[in-house]
């Protein structure tokens, strides 16, 4: 069993660093800086630029001169100086460094500076990556309460244009030490900013390689990812695969559990393999994501069991063969049990064919107000691809959300 999105363990990162008290929720502060740069595909990753826009500190103080350069207070040039990153060689492309010096790990270690035009269509097709080891199809020394699995559902094409069948769905996408990758996410509602949310929920893989390694890089979401279904190739627009812009990770956050405790097949993390990110728009804008979109769904986090569940349907983009990454599809079943150890949340699971990319991609179910509420994430599968599991949301989830509200 594996997380769907295809991973590897990188290098630790620096062992020295001092580590806060635990907490219930892990957050990953970022550098809010827009950076221009030249689009260049897999081959010729370059992602050389200048700076255009003012920056912003984590607290929402920005700074700028007369001249419109960019002038970064000094508490945050020096957080950024501690980690040896220069932001000017960042954006540079020396973001690709994945050296254990610049596997950045800890809550506080997030970047994820804005680099306007990295993802063109070309780079988004590329992001499209296999499993390269695959593994069981079981996770070993299951305790608890599972109940047998579930029969082996075909993942269904969504009906495009996906903005009228799903529209707080689309793709995540970011830079490994493995390469570009794809998760997929859903936009969710901000209980702090009613109406006009820039919240996404995703899987913690999808933004944290878990205990053997830190967080990924250039993460950003592309709301109903080539909305209308087209082939994809190197000469198709980006605003057919990205109609609704580019909107890049201000911050992110993910439990303490799975930092500790995730890996490559799930590990002892899975059921707390759950991430919210804050988002801001590549370009100039003023609409929020929820605005931008039209939709974002309320997350339920008191769930019902599942013998109280009809029906729950995931959506995701699904990559490793027989599907491309490039169209969504979706699964819809009643779902059953699946738990990893006694101790920890027992988690949903569903018949479902959809393979790597899938991965973060939100579970809907009837809310307790009757509507349409995300209630899980996909999270883990076997290689066969017959079924998908799901973190419950708790106390832990509702954590991290109530506080990525508030960045």
């Amino acid at each position: 069993m594996r997380p769907i999105r295809p991973s590897r363990p990188a290098p630790r990162g620096r062992s020295a660093r001092r580590r806060s008290a635990p907490l219930l929720s892990a957050v990953g502060l970022v550098a809010a800086l827009a950076l221009t740069a030249t689009a260049c595909g897999p081959s010729e990753d370059d992602a050389a630029g200048t700076p255009t826009n003012a920056a912003t500190d984590p607290s929402g103080a920005t700074g700028g001169s007369a001249d419109g350069k960019i002038t970064i207070p000094d508490d945050l040039k020096d957080r950024l100086k501690e980690h040896g990153i220069d932001l000017d060689k960042w954006k540079g492309g020396e973001w690709k460094n994945w050296n254990k010096d610049d596997w950045l790990r800890e809550a506080e270690d997030f970047v994820n500076p804005i680099i306007a035009g990295l993802w063109d269509p070309d780079r988004m097709k590329e992001a499209e990556k296999p499993p390269k080891q695959p593994v069981a199809n079981d996770i070993s020394g299951d305790a608890g309460v599972t109940d047998p699995v579930p029969a082996r559902l075909p993942a269904r094409a969504a009906k495009a244009p996906y903005h009228s069948t799903a529209p707080e769905a689309g793709r995540l996408l970011f830079d490994s030490p493995e390469g570009s990758m794809a998760c997929s996410a859903t936009v969710v509602k901000d209980p702090q900013r009613p109406g006009r949310s820039n919240l996404v929920w995703t899987a913690g893989h999808c933004v944290h390689a878990g205990a053997k390694g830190g967080w990924f890089r250039n993460i950003a979401f592309v709301p109903s990812y080539n909305d209308q279904a087209k082939p994809v190739s190197k000469t198709t627009a980006r605003e057919q695969v990205a109609p609704y812009g580019v909107w890049w990770a201000k911050a992110a956050l993910t439990s303490d559990q799975w930092i500790a405790q995730g890996g490559p097949t799930g590990g002892a993390g899975a059921p707390y393999d759950f991430a919210v990110l804050s988002v801001t728009p590549e370009g100039a804008g003023g609409k929020s994501l929820e605005e931008t979109v039209g939709s974002a769904l309320a997350v339920e986090f008191n769930a019902p069991a599942v013998s109280q569940i009809a029906q729950v349907q995931a959506t995701g983009y699904p990559a490793a063969p027989p599907f491309d990454g490039e169209r969504m599809f979706q699964c819809a079943d009643t779902p059953g049990r699946l738990a990893i150890k006694p101790a920890q949340p027992t988690m949903y699971r569903i018949g479902c064919t959809m393979t790597a990319g899938s991965s973060g991609g939100g579970w809907v179910a009837q809310g307790a107000d009757g509507k349409p509420a995300l209630v899980s994430n996909t999270s883990i599968g076997p290689v066969s691809a017959g079924w998908l599991a799901g973190p419950r949301l708790g106390a832990e989830a509702k954590a991290i959300y109530d506080r990525a509200g508030k960045k």
